[in-house]
């Protein structure tokens, strides 16, 4: 008995130190799971300044809560955890967890240490008075930066101790277990805005700051070369070709291992190009280093899933330095892999919906999961989402601003779309969760703007294709005019997710533009609709199947209306 109190009293110590109910969050390939059940966030994250204050975010979880999101992604300050150096402030911090946790929705916080979408904005005052002890980064024509250099030993130092702390109180705070993971930094890496946005000659490829210089000038890291090797022949094409250029050296200068680094660009290929491969290895594994290192000082704190965002290349920003140099772009996760093993995965910031395909195909893969902490928070996102989770089943799809206001749009109206898809994914979640992407579950996707103006796919024996409402929808087939026709358009944007229940049996979900979509077999037979079922809710929040056969399913389609999300639950015959 004597024995049995005594472990009792240290339970409860231990219970009391670390706080009640710390989650079990775990990031494995493709999977979330908490608590060992699995988890899929239907997010949206908060400006950047939201959470700038206690008074300034009262109320905001309770209508992302309102709003069907279950994850709310919002930011954590250096300059407001540690105003003076050595001096902590977790006010804003627990307010995010109280808030939260009173919303019943679950809480990624964002880490804007030294660095936030290339510059270093949000660092304390007292860092960014004193260039000499925390440098900056300088541009190649030996200009001033915003930045702080990824070769500041003392500014590296100094966010994770700042981190480090921070993780410490919310493993002793959060008594509900509201946090599940942690992004360290935001899009980060050199960034020259003039040359990115004004056209003009890059000049943030790398640091050029005299600490670079002389690390450029130096050896390769071995810890680096080490990683190379152990993985020659597997590595991304962009880091293998480099080396291979280099002649598989195991030693040497940056130029003498990876080459001189040029402007080769293929234009019409500029995914698989890399101009300044050499100085954007360099780059990244500085950065890569840097975060890996206050990551692991975080979790020495409080071990649970941390990630980093990237600030994607693309057609319009091909080269490193006209979108950030050293971020986590896939062409150098090998870079990120070596440098920062304590981070577990790469996010990917999609706001460039005409690649959109190439970069969720791009980042999940290779033991890296699909999450998207930021896209489009207006109704074409909204509309992509459905999209994405038949597609891709990303363990996270966020929208950026969710909360309406500030400088990038106000999504007073816009956000209306996010709450009817979220509120339907979010009642049809479980079944998501138990289905696969290219086997029992797909998605559709109408963008005119990306210059996909119908979609199609295979699954369960039937072929399903989409169009805009307007071109051929069963309405007009059928010689009765369109309900909402005038509110369609060939430019609205559509996302459908189709899910196999049973053979012949298909749950469709899908909004938020208005499209139709139309079945039939994939071998040619003759096949015929059994019935269409629209599941809809009633006034009291109970289900119920509205039946849609006869006119509304004409030659054998089913349409969603323009700005709805809708279910259907969708029966196919063969008659033999």
């Amino acid at each position: 008995m004597y024995r049995r109190l005594i472990l009792s009293v240290l339970a409860l110590s231990a219970f009391l130190f670390h706080g009640a109910a710390q989650p079990s969050v775990k990031v494995s390939g493709n999977s979330l799971t908490v608590d060992g059940k699995p988890f899929i966030m239907l997010a949206g994250e908060l400006h950047n300044s939201t959470t700038g204050s206690v008074g300034g975010m009262e109320g905001v979880f309770q209508r992302m809560a309102d709003k069907n999101l279950n994850t709310v992604i919002a930011a954590a300050s250096w300059e407001l955890v540690e105003p003076e150096e050595g001096k902590f402030n977790f006010k804003e911090v627990d307010a995010m967890i109280d808030g939260a946790t009173k919303a019943g929705v679950k809480l990624v916080i964002l880490w804007f240490g030294s660095w936030k979408n290339g510059q270093s904005t949000y660092v304390p005052a007292w860092v960014k008075t004193d260039t000499k002890k925390y440098p900056r980064a300088l541009f190649s024509d030996g200009s001033m930066t915003s930045t702080l250099s990824a070769l500041g030993e003392n500014s590296m130092k100094a966010d994770a101790r700042a981190f480090a702390a921070m993780m410490a109180h919310i493993r002793d705070y959060d008594k509900s277990g509201t946090v599940l993971m942690v992004q360290v930094e935001n899009e980060i890496g050199t960034l020259d805005m003039i040359s990115s946005y004004m056209r003009q000659p890059n000049r943030g490829m790398r640091d050029c700051s005299p600490a670079a210089e002389k690390a450029f000038k130096g050896k390769v890291p071995s810890k680096l070369m080490e990683y190379l090797s152990a993985h020659k022949g597997s590595l991304h094409p962009a880091i293998e070709g480099a080396w291979k250029r280099g002649g598989y050296r195991t030693s040497g200068t940056w130029e003498e291992v990876f080459g001189k680094g040029t402007l080769t660009l293929k234009e019409d290929s500029w995914e698989e190009t890399f101009p300044y491969i050499t100085e954007e290895i360099f780059n990244t594994w500085n950065y890569a280093a840097y975060v890996g290192y206050v990551a692991q000082q975080g979790k020495k704190e409080y071990d649970i899933p941390m990630f980093v965002n990237a600030w994607l290349k693309q057609a319009s920003q091909t080269e490193p330095g006209k979108y950030p140099s050293g971020g986590p772009n896939p062409h150098v996760f090998d870079i990120w892999r070596a440098g920062a093993p304590s981070i577990d995965f790469y996010a990917a910031d999609i706001y460039a919906t005409d690649i959109y395909d190439w970069v969720c195909s791009t980042f999940k893969g290779g033991g890296n999961p699909l999450f998207i902490p930021e896209t489009k928070t207006t109704p074409d996102g909204a509309s992509r989402a459905f999209y994405t989770f038949g597609k891709y089943a990303p363990l996270c799809y966020s929208p950026f601003g969710i909360d309406g206001g500030g400088m990038i749009n106000s999504a007073d109206v816009n956000d209306l779309s996010y709450d009817k898809a979220y509120g339907l994914l979010s009642r049809h979640m479980d079944e998501i969760r138990s289905h696969t992407p290219g086997v029992d579950m797909d998605g559709l996707l109408i963008d005119p703007a990306a210059g996909r103006n119908s979609d199609s796919m295979t699954l369960g024996g039937y072929s399903f294709s989409i169009s805009p409402m307007n071109f051929g929808s069963f309405a007009a087939v059928a010689g009765v005019e369109a309900q909402n026709s005038a509110s369609a358009s060939a430019t609205d944007v559509s996302g459908v997710l189709v899910i196999k229940r049973a053979e012949g049996e298909f749950l469709v979900l899908g909004g938020v533009g208005g499209c139709t979509l139309r079945v039939s077999s994939s071998d040619g037979a003759f096949t015929e609709i059994l019935s269409v079922d629209e599941m809809r809710i009633d006034s009291k929040g109970n289900g119920y199947l509205h039946r849609l056969n006869g006119d509304e399913t004409s030659m054998g389609t089913a349409s969603f209306q323009s700005g709805k999300a809708q279910a259907f639950l969708i029966k196919m015959h063969k008659p033999r």
